[in-house]
């Protein structure tokens, strides 16, 4: 019966999509007079809602011409919005703005698209040692976070204090290739002042004082849970005088920022970053944009780091899944923007 009650809204689903849809919106267009286009640029302001709207009912059309149209190349979208306006039978000289939105919403998708493709490139990479240009960039990277502390040798147990596994930082390049020393590098030098502080926050982590009032049940979750907080109000009192101060534990400042380059990899190709690009950048999202976003993901894993308080580095998968779960719950917003103080955002903001 379950089965067969399954089978039976998937049936009226699909009438629903092929048929009835299409028939409601011939209907409205008589009605109103306008496509779905045209209600979609008219009633909806620029901006995410209105470009995943548009995206959405490019994909979705019956029309060829018009699904691969969010696939052409940068230089052939003034060809395709008159394309569509011919299509849809829209005259482009009394409806003059709307070949501007469209046009606007077909860069910021197809900048999209672009741009997956450019990171991934980046990401499939490797690191070369051997490479000018990738020896240039890594000693940047520790120019900018320990100017005053010159690097003795290029392999050198220093990389360790910038938080690199070893003493040659190549080989932790392996999961994210030149993407990950690209972040880090943007982070470091146009985010100076607020890379520089979290590596020292990474490497010198502080102590608080617990008090044994701070352990009540209710409070009790916040360090642990119950069976935590029995085992504490068992301890003798010179247990409890070794154990009463908590340190905040620290981490690895580059493989972190590795680890939320992959974060926000997966967020880019997942297509969860359109909100947040489709609201900062006015046209096409560039590698910019997504550095700018690294920037912002860096700064706030570290505040909610310090915000969960780990019992020790073990825990970071599980501090990172809860971190990337809630910046998805963030992007569900069509208004959210990431980080929108960045200048990519503000010609938008004015507009």
């Amino acid at each position: 019966v379950s089965s067969f009650a399954r089978m039976f809204v998937q049936v009226c689903l699909y009438f629903y999509c092929k048929c009835l849809w299409r028939c409601l919106k011939f209907v409205v267009r008589k009605l109103t007079g306008q496509c779905e286009l045209q209600r979609i640029c008219y009633n909806t302001k620029p901006g995410a809602a209105r470009t995943m709207k548009i995206e959405a009912s490019l994909k979705g059309s019956k029309s060829k011409r018009l699904q691969t149209s969010v696939n052409v190349h940068p230089d052939a979208i003034e060809k395709t919005i008159d394309d569509i306006m011919e299509l849809k039978r829209i005259n482009p000289d009394i409806n003059p703005q709307l070949g501007v939105s469209l046009q606007a919403c077909l860069l910021q998708i197809v900048g999209y698209r672009n741009l997956i493709a450019e990171v991934e490139k980046l990401r499939r990479e490797p690191y070369d040692s051997e490479n000018p240009q990738h020896e240039e960039m890594l000693l940047k990277l520790w120019k900018c976070l320990k100017p005053n502390s010159p690097l003795k040798a290029r392999i050198s147990k220093q990389w360790c204090e910038i938080g690199f596994q070893g003493d040659d930082p190549k080989t932790d390049f392996r999961g994210m290739g030149l993407l990950g020393l690209y972040n880090l590098v943007y982070f470091a030098e146009w985010d100076t002042e607020i890379a520089q502080q979290v590596l020292t926050d990474s490497l010198h982590p502080k102590y608080r004082e617990v008090e044994r009032k701070d352990l009540s049940v209710s409070n009790a979750w916040q360090y642990l849970d119950f069976n935590y907080f029995f085992f504490l109000s068992q301890l003798s009192k010179a247990e409890w005088e070794k154990k009463k101060f908590d340190k905040a534990i620290g981490y690895s400042f580059a493989i972190v920022g590795i680890n939320i380059t992959d974060l926000a990899y997966n967020l880019l190709v997942s297509g969860a970053l359109k909100t947040h690009f489709y609201n900062v950048a006015p046209e096409a999202p560039t590698l910019t944009h997504f550095q700018q976003t690294f920037c912002y993901l860096m700064h706030e894993f570290h505040k909610f780091w310090i915000d969960e308080d780990p019992l020790d580095i073990m825990e970071f998968n599980r501090v990172r899944e809860k971190f990337y779960k809630r910046t998805l719950r963030q992007l569900q917003n069509p208004e959210m923007a990431l980080c929108p103080h960045f200048a990519a955002s503000e010609s938008l903001i004015n507009m």
